[in-house]
């Protein structure tokens, strides 16, 4: 038989394991260069929306600062014993009647808005 015992198991001849592959180099090294081409693309398309995450949480950021502003203003002129137009109307519940743009938040395009007599 061709079989010989080692260590309490058979032993077949020959090589074992995958055989080594008889790869043209030229088309090993293509593969290489198209997959190193390929991270670099994703790479550079994982930075794109890293930077588009960056400046949309920027823009966010800057306003959520306008409407502290804003806030802050409403908050001053109250201690003055003024009250701003848009607390009156959100007191009254008459939101018609606040000025253009505004809302309970923030008006989208960031702008603070100050009545007539300059308060905010």
């Amino acid at each position: 038989m061709d079989h010989s015992m080692v260590g309490g198991k058979v032993k077949k001849p020959g090589k074992r394991g995958r055989k080594p592959a008889k790869i043209d180099l030229k088309a090993k090294l293509e593969r290489s260069r198209q997959s190193a081409r390929e991270c670099r693309a994703r790479k550079k398309l994982r930075y794109q929306y890293l930077e588009e995450l960056v400046s949309s949480k920027e823009r966010a950021i800057c306003a959520l600062r306008e409407e502290l502003e804003m806030y802050k203003q409403w908050c001053s002129a109250m201690d003055q014993g003024k009250i701003p137009s848009e607390i009156k109307a959100l007191l009254t519940g008459d939101e018609q009647k606040m000025p253009q743009g505004s809302s309970t938040k923030a008006s989208k395009n960031g702008k603070n808005n100050i009545n007539s007599n300059g308060q905010g």
